[in-house]
C-alpha cells in the first residue's frame, strides 16, 4: 500500500478512493457518501447507533441523516479538507454493520448541491450571504458549518479570452446563478440522459467526463459534475 493510503492524514485522490473496492460507497464532491435503505425506521435507528459507536471509538465522525426508509452516510477528515484512509476505515466498519441488519446499499441518486453565483469572486458579497444563511465566510465562498444549507461559492466569469467559455454560446445576461451539481463518476452520464429525457438541453460536453453544462427549457444553466479528469 502507498504511503497516502496509510496515512491519516493525506488525502486520497479519487483513484486511490476506488482502488479501497467500497462497492457502498462513492466519491461526490470531496466526500464519501452512502445511502442505506432499511425499510423501517428501526433498523435505520439501530444502524445509527452502530455508527455512532464506532464514529466515538475512532474519534472520526460522519455526517448521518435518518429517514424512515434509509440512512445517509457522509464521510470526510475536514481537517485536510478531504478523504483519507480514516474516512476508508470508518466506511468498510459502517458497509459492516448495514450487511450485519440487512440494510442494502443503494448509490444511485447520491448527489451534492453547490449553488455559485457568478461575481468578481473578491469576496465582497461573503459577508451578506454569511449573515443571509447564518453561515461563515471563507475563500472564495460560504459554508455553513452545520450543514443545513449547502455551500455557495463564487465564480468569476470567463472573459472573451478565456478558453472557459469558448465552447458555450452566449448566456443569458439576467443569469448569474447556476447550479453545480456534484455527482459520483458512475452517474453522470445517467443523470445528464435523464435531464435530456425531462426536456433539458445539452449546451456544451467539451469537458466531460468532469462536467456537462446544461439549460432547462427557459435557458437557465447548471452543471453536472464528476470527479472525473480533474488530477
Amino acid at each position: 500500500m502507498s504511503d497516502a493510503t496509510t496515512d491519516p492524514q493525506a488525502r486520497l485522490t479519487h483513484d486511490q478512493v476506488l482502488e479501497a473496492g467500497l462497492d457502498d460507497w462513492r466519491k461526490v464532491l470531496d466526500r464519501l457518501k452512502a445511502r442505506f435503505r432499511t425499510g423501517d425506521f428501526a433498523t435505520g435507528v439501530a444502524l445509527v447507533d452502530r455508527i455512532g459507536a464506532a464514529a466515538d471509538e475512532a474519534d472520526h465522525h460522519p455526517d448521518v441523516s435518518l429517514t424512515y426508509p434509509e440512512v445517509i452516510v457522509t464521510l470526510s477528515s475536514h481537517d485536510v479538507g478531504g478523504i483519507t484512509s480514516r474516512d476508508i476505515d470508518l466506511a468498510r466498519r459502517i458497509s459492516g454493520f448495514a450487511a450485519e441488519l440487512g440494510a442494502e446499499a443503494d448509490t444511485s441518486g447520491l448527489t451534492e448541491l453547490e449553488p455559485a453565483l457568478d461575481t468578481s469572486g473578491d469576496g465582497r458579497l461573503g459577508d451578506f450571504y454569511a449573515a443571509l444563511l447564518g453561515a461563515e465566510s471563507g475563500p472564495g465562498g460560504v459554508v455553513d458549518a452545520s450543514g443545513q444549507v449547502p455551500a455557495v461559492w463564487f465564480q468569476t466569469p470567463p472573459g472573451p479570452d478565456d478558453p472557459r467559455g469558448a465552447e458555450l454560446p452566449p448566456q443569458d445576461p439576467e443569469q448569474r446563478w447556476h447550479l453545480d451539481v456534484w455527482v459520483p463518476h458512475d452517474e453522470g452520464e445517467r443523470r445528464l440522459a435523464a435531464v435530456l429525457a425531462a426536456g433539458g438541453r445539452l449546451v456544451s460536453d467539451a469537458e466531460a467526463p468532469s462536467y456537462w453544462v446544461v439549460e432547462d427549457a427557459d435557458g437557465n444553466r447548471s452543471c453536472i459534475c464528476t470527479p472525473l479528469d480533474r488530477g
